[in-house]
């Protein structure tokens, strides 16, 4: 489908759709949410009018809850680089209606070994991290903080960056680590790890989270084997439940593909393959009747709602 019909046809659409798919447990939404480019789709330019102007600041404090009249889930990408405080959560979940499903990335403070030599790490750029795979710190400052909104999070996300040798010298090092982690972990939501060393796939690395219970996120990023190569590897199901999050087409720069694609207002590169492939476990886990948690990013295509459109037209093709 063009994207074009996001403009054309009315939103109910691409909320019937995804309600139907959600009553089933197949949520599918997008990676963060606060993007004036989908006014028209998913937004209502006058609802964010302040003296007859858009306002950018109402805009970001209020459209979570114009986001879930279309979309059943989202992923918070932003707790990734910080532990909110219990003001921050209260705030965040009393702006959405109970309805809207979370899953949030769990802080790279909890997944990062070595910090990168990037001026925002300040003086511990490029040192080790002492909290890596410290699953007390991860308890206390990030799952008990969530404690009063766990029904509303179903799926955490440990998402791990490229190891360098001189972080993390094999696979082998890497999973004697996060076994010992995940063992620890309280079963109180659902779990997923995303790694983007593309020769850690494998099933040394699929039978240890098969182990725990734990999704291996099929995910479309920079470095990493595209999903649908993913999800054909034999053990790739590592859980009852099922995780993708289309981020980025493959050989593709983050900062690329946010140059090319901003201000996001509607699909410029169409990936027919990603989409397949998001769709096909999307179909997957209806058949099983398991839960699947699926996320699209504006840096695949350059509009997260008209791929989620797309993808939603091969689901329903059959």
């Amino acid at each position: 489908m063009s994207t074009l019909s996001l403009f054309a046809e009315p939103p109910s659409r691409l909320v019937t759709s995804l309600e139907t798919l959600a009553k089933q447990n197949v949520f599918i939404g997008t990676s963060s949410w606060k993007y004036p480019g989908w006014m028209g789709q998913v937004y209502h330019e006058e609802n964010y009018r302040t003296r007859g102007k858009f306002s950018q600041k109402k805009f970001e404090e209020t459209c979570l809850a114009e986001y879930a009249d279309t979309f059943p889930i989202v992923c918070g990408d932003f707790s990734f680089y910080q532990f909110p405080s219990e003001a921050f959560w209260r705030k965040l979940f009393g702006s959405a209606p109970e309805k809207l499903r979370w899953a949030f990335k769990v802080p790279e403070e909890i997944t990062v070994k070595q910090f990168p030599t990037h001026a925002r790490y300040g003086p511990r750029a490029g040192m080790e991290n002492e909290n890596f795979l410290n699953s007390d710190a991860f308890e206390s400052l990030f799952l008990e903080m969530l404690q009063p909104y766990l029904s509303r999070v179903p799926l955490m996300i440990f998402e791990f960056g490229a190891f360098p040798k001189v972080a993390m010298s094999d696979v082998g090092q890497f999973l004697e680590l996060i076994d010992a982690f995940l063992r620890k972990l309280p079963p109180k939501v659902r779990y997923a790890v995303e790694i983007r060393n593309a020769d850690y796939l494998g099933i040394e690395y699929f039978d240890c989270l098969r182990s725990h219970g734990v999704a291996h996120v099929y995910s479309a990023w920079t470095r990493m084997p595209e999903i649908g190569v993913q999800a054909a590897m034999p053990g790739s199901q590592t859980a009852d439940f099922l995780v993708a999050r289309a981020l980025l087409k493959r050989d593709r720069p983050y900062e690329d593909a946010v140059a090319k694609f901003s201000p996001y207002e509607k699909v410029q590169e169409p990936n027919p393959a990603a989409r397949a492939a998001v769709a096909g476990l999307a179909k997957k886990a209806l058949a099983q009747r398991a839960p699947a948690y699926l996320f699209v990013n504006n840096r695949l295509e350059g509009n997260a709602p008209g791929t989620i459109e797309g993808i939603l037209d091969i689901v329903e093709s059959d």
